[in-house]
């Protein structure tokens, strides 16, 4: 099928360093079509480019009308007018001058490391996703730190960011521990203290040294969290052609020591990347199933978990359901281990939607399950916003999407699911997580929208950092 009009953002089929796209079904290829058809038209009629429109707000409600439609509907509140009329489409996606975005998962590389094998798997998968972006080859310029400023805190409305990073250790990361605290203390040079927030990433079966050295990260680096990637092992460990299997936050041998050092050290704050396991689905290392959080939550009760990615798998193969459909998939497995180990709503675990909903959103019926299963699971103030942002550009398309969301009243009461409300939503954007880490919300806000006059001396200093 050819379209007339670019893909919009939240039908590109994209991946991460972690997954592999998923392929087109039919309903995706019938939402491309109704976008077509409704876009060329429209772009002409509110006299914008094809790109211009594809990226407006417009453009965006026009996409997530063409989802809904293809879907059989009820799951986008978006009216037909905010298609060509941008103050509906603003009054559509705007949260109200109070709401603000928190994002607990943003990623960046540094151009100067890029190379090695974690920045081949990255090229590897950008290009066979994104073809277009990447027709001329992948410029790491474009995912930089310059960019990750332009696009998340130039692009979007979110307010505080947190950077991360992936598995590896420093000789072989695409951004070092190092370079995570030097892009916030330049965002806090030029936009005051607390725009952004840091992870120092932890590998606890890399050996006892790892662990030993949380103490001098924790001084000098200064994070507002540890980051631990529980599907990773050291490349050295794993058999030409094997598989990493990983290892899980309650082994007595990694996890458990781990664990004891945050409770020694603090912050209290473990954010464990469960779920999307690979490139390959069905054939993930065993460490990213989220079978062990509930354990360890409940081992660790003063410790805060947040779940990165909610123990979601993309699977080709079809959609993920109830829990009592299959409570060994997807958010399902996370589900059961907090039920089994006795962790409830309002307790010591948190669930993060970074690439989940980017992977859910176009399928708005496993949407519904997914986000459905963690209201009754974590409840409505344990689901914090993640976006895996500069990965998917401008993050905003994300957050206008989410906001448009609904559960089906059919589907509330067929599964018992709460209804996803506009104070839900923006506790899951933006409360939740200032809660977590200490963000005074009025002062993010404030910052927020005193205007961006600091954003281009800091992203010529970031690319000069990490150059």
């Amino acid at each position: 099928m050819s379209l007339r009009l670019p893909v919009p953002p939240l039908l590109r089929r994209r991946s991460s360093d972690e997954y592999r796209p998923l392929p087109w079904r039919r309903a995706d290829r019938e939402a491309l079509a109704r976008f077509g058809d409704a876009a060329s038209g429209q772009a002409r009629r509110v006299g914008l480019a094809a790109p211009a429109y594809v990226d407006d707000r417009r453009g965006t409600a026009a996409a997530l009308r063409a989802i809904d439609a293809a879907a059989g509907g009820g799951f986008y509140t978006v009216p037909a007018e905010a298609e060509v009329d941008a103050a509906t489409a603003d009054a559509c996606f705007d949260g109200g001058g109070e709401s603000v975005v928190v994002d607990v998962q943003t990623h960046l590389v540094n151009p100067a490391r890029f190379h090695g094998p974690g920045a081949a798997a990255l090229i590897g998968f950008l290009e066979m996703t994104d073809p277009e972006r990447w027709s001329g080859g992948v410029d790491p310029a474009r995912i930089s730190a310059a960019e990750w400023a332009a696009l998340v805190f130039g692009g979007s409305e979110t307010a505080v960011a947190l950077l991360t990073s992936l598995p590896g250790q420093e000789h072989e990361n695409v951004l070092s521990n190092a370079e995570i605290a030097a892009c916030r203390e330049v965002v806090d040079r030029y936009a005051g203290t607390g725009r952004v927030l840091t992870h120092t990433i932890v590998h606890p079966n890399y050996g006892p040294g790892e662990i030993e050295a949380m103490q001098a990260w924790r001084d000098s680096l200064r994070p507002s969290g540890w980051k631990v990637y529980t599907l990773w092992d050291p490349p050295e460990t794993v058999p030409p052609g094997g598989m990493p299997t990983g290892w899980f936050l309650d082994d007595e041998a990694v996890g458990i020591p781990f664990l004891e050092q945050v409770r020694t050290l603090g912050p209290r704050i473990v954010c464990a990347h469960k779920g999307i396991g690979g490139p390959v689905p069905g054939a993930a290392p065993a460490g990213s199933d989220p079978r062990d959080v509930g354990p360890a939550a409940a081992l660790f009760s003063d410790i805060t978990f947040l779940v990165y990615h909610s123990g979601y798998e993309p699977d080709p193969t079809g959609e993920e359901g109830p829990h009592e459909a299959d409570p060994g998939r997807g958010v399902s497995r996370l589900v059961a281990s907090l039920a089994d180990a006795g962790i409830g709503p309002g307790a010591n675990v948190y669930a993060e939607l970074g690439s989940t909903w980017f992977l859910v959103l176009r399928r708005p019926r496993e949407a519904a399950h997914v986000l459905g299963k963690l209201l009754l699971a974590v409840g409505e103030d344990r689901i914090v916003w993640g976006t895996d942002s500069v990965w998917y550009g401008a993050p905003q398309p994300l957050i206008d999407a989410f906001r448009a969301f609904t559960i089906p009243e059919r589907l509330q009461e067929r599964h018992g699911y709460p209804p996803l409300t506009v104070a839900a939503k923006d506790k899951i954007l933006g409360v939740n997580a200032a809660a977590i880490y200490g963000v005074d919300l009025h002062a993010a806000r404030a910052s927020r929208d005193a205007g961006r006059e600091w954003l281009e001396a800091a992203r010529r200093e970031l690319g000069a950092r990490l150059a």
